[in-house]
């Protein structure tokens, strides 16, 4: 998520500093720790201004949440809306996704959810995408057998290729839609997602089960 710079985004960030996990390797394996009494740990990657994320927390108090984004002015502005809810179970790292096994330790998560990540259209840029099958791999290895990540996108090229990755992993895709509020609203909508679901266009979501599996061969030429 890009954003401009804040030139108060320190003194704003030691103020939400009960949120933010500065060191999130030395919690590998015992996140739970943070929430003894947890039923289950969710993590959201890339939560942006964190609306999803801490409207999820919210409806779900005995969830531990952790949400992942490495643009810091955004991730601020998450941790102040938590807050100033005052949530108890979430909690916010600043890094790269693609850094989740230094992070989380195997079969650690219960849920993962994928909202609106960046499409990166370019065919060159294919393996950058979060559902490209390199992620699946890591997402697989940190979140437990049988355990689900949720994605949601608007953009429905991406949406496409997400999907022939995910059987070309051989992994299990449930409640599969391509128009998920065309009956009206379901479940929590990031920010993004309220502004796009007002503009007419369609919201694409499907719930995909983790298991371990072996790297499929990539192909000489990626589909979009």
């Amino acid at each position: 998520m890009r954003m401009r710079r804040m030139r108060n985004l320190e003194p704003r960030m030691e103020k939400c500093a009960a949120y933010r996990i500065t060191e999130p390797e030395l919690k590998k394996g015992s996140w739970r720790e943070l929430m003894p009494e947890c039923t289950a740990l969710w993590v959201e990657v890339g939560c942006g201004k964190g609306k999803f994320t801490a409207e999820t927390a919210q409806a779900n108090p005995t969830v531990l949440m952790i949400a992942v984004e490495r643009c810091r002015e955004a991730m601020v502005v998450a941790m102040e809306k938590a807050k100033a809810m005052g949530l108890k179970n979430v909690f916010y790292i600043d890094m790269d996704v693609a850094n989740m096994e230094e992070v989380f330790a195997a079969q650690e998560i219960d849920r993962l959810f994928i909202n609106f990540p960046d499409p990166w259209p370019r065919k060159k840029n294919a393996k950058r995408r979060l559902t490209h099958r390199g992620f699946l791999d890591k997402y697989c290895q940190v979140v437990r057998t049988g355990g689900e990540f949720h994605f949601k996108t608007d953009n429905a090229p991406l949406f496409e290729f997400s999907v022939e990755e995910f059987a070309a992993c051989g992994l299990q895709v449930n409640n599969l839609t391509r128009d998920l509020h065309k009956d009206g609203i379901v479940g929590i909508m990031t920010g993004y997602e309220e502004k796009f679901h007002a503009l007419g266009t369609p919201i694409n979501r499907c719930e995909v089960v983790c298991k371990p599996f072996v790297m499929p061969k990539e192909e000489k030429k990626e589909t979009v």
